[in-house]
């Protein structure tokens, strides 16, 4: 932490660039700048060696092949890529009956809107209602939901894996099995799981994936999109015409040093998650227990949280925690501790729209609760003394708050 600057815990909303990764890209800003695409000359040749030696290393911290990642400028594009690039080409075929499209309405923006959009096209949308508030689960959705929710033109299933704002881990396994065996595409949005939890697009099930390196420590810019390429063979409409890079799947030249740093994020992620997890496990339920015990009125949204001993069998990221301040502005609280502590009051996405968040509405909570609730996301960078220094900012602020409103 540089010194005089607030404490960062809004690692769901972006991470800071490893060093690690930094190294490995700037070479590739200045001494080995060519493009990927050009075959005649060295330079063209270093550059397409080090796009495939990253895609060969993203695609096996998945489970997958090679030729199954497409490059892409971020989980929102590749999430658009997914959902429009199935509908569309459904759309095409002009059947009798619409396709139809199941999800969930905790869903990040980047896969509600694109629905949204299709719906608009003529598709039919399901969004299956998630684990209310109080339960140890609340957030989560059934595979016997998915299961009611099926019908015989259903043609997509998209689920987040893990949620952005309480961390909730689906059971996309169960999902993927099931839609398997009904002939549906699974797509996931990933993007705040891969690099933090255990991701294999085969014991997923998964058809479709989309990720993002600056949710892992690389840089901002660059994600990708799995695209399985045998059993089945899932074919898209692109949405970006113009040079057939990436099998044609999304043109544009390479951003080679975004590709390349986000291939050494992830296999750092992937070398150090055995400590790190519990690492971060360990100081997300200190500071849980350390503002419990500070405050009075403090409750956990989202699911319970798994002892720092058990990261297996997750139901909520390790480094999550979201909770609400019974009697504060979550907003007036974020301003008050603006000079010690950086979280945030939800996705930073829709932080600029000022309606509560929809993932919390969707737990039950009401109106007051939403609104007085912050997004705690550790991350590699934080250290046990920031956790007590977080807890006292927030205790700080919390008591002066609710002390002037019981004034007002």
């Amino acid at each position: 932490m540089t010194t005089g600057s607030p404490i960062y815990m809004d690692n769901h909303a972006t991470t800071r660039v490893d060093p690690r990764v930094l190294e490995s890209m700037l070479p590739f800003f200045s001494e080995r700048y060519g493009n990927a695409g050009s075959t005649s000359h060295r330079y063209g040749w270093e550059a397409r060696e080090a796009v495939d030696a990253a895609r060969e290393s993203i695609a096996a911290a998945i489970g997958a092949q090679a030729r199954e990642i497409v490059f892409t400028s971020g989980a929102t594009e590749s999430n658009n890529l997914a959902l429009r690039g199935v509908a569309e080409r459904a759309l095409s075929k002009k059947s009798n009956r619409p396709p139809h499209i199941i999800s969930v309405v905790t869903e990040h923006k980047a896969v509600l809107d694109p629905l949204e959009f299709l719906n608009q096209q003529g598709c039919e949308i399901t969004l299956l209602q998630v684990e209310q508030a109080g339960s140890d689960r609340a957030g989560m959705i059934t595979a016997e939901q998915m299961a009611g929710a099926l019908r015989d033109n259903t043609v997509l299933v998209s689920v987040m894996l893990a949620n952005n704002e309480i961390g909730v881990i689906q059971p996309l396994a169960e999902i993927g099995a099931l839609c398997r065996q009904r002939g549906v595409l699974l797509h996931s949005d990933a993007t705040q799981a891969v690099g933090k939890i255990s991701v294999d697009v085969d014991c997923l099930q998964a058809d479709l994936l989309s990720f993002s390196a600056h949710k892992l420590y690389g840089p901002k810019g660059v994600g990708a999109l799995f695209v399985r390429r045998s059993a089945p063979i899932v074919r898209l409409e692109p949405l970006i015409f113009g040079g057939g890079q990436e099998n044609g799947m999304r043109s544009g030249t390479a951003n080679v040093p975004g590709i390349v740093g986000f291939a050494r994020a992830l296999e750092l992620c992937i070398d150090e998650m055995s400590v790190e997890q519990p690492r971060l496990a360990a100081l997300r339920n200190r500071l849980y227990a350390g503002l419990v015990e500070q405050l009075p009125d403090v409750t956990l949204n989202g699911p319970a949280l798994n002892p720092v001993e058990h990261q297996t069998d997750l139901i909520r990221l390790p480094a999550n925690l979201n909770l609400c301040f019974s009697y504060v502005d979550g907003e007036a609280l974020l301003l008050d501790m603006q000079d010690r502590l950086a979280v945030s009051a939800g996705s930073a996405c829709t932080s600029a729209n000022p309606e509560p968040s929809h993932v919390l509405r969707s737990l039950g909570l009401s109106e007051d609760a939403v609104r007085s609730s912050l997004r705690f996301g550790l991350g590699r960078f934080n250290t046990a003394p920031e956790v007590e220094a977080a807890i006292e900012a927030v205790a700080d602020s919390v008591n002066r708050l609710r002390k002037l409103s019981s004034m007002a």
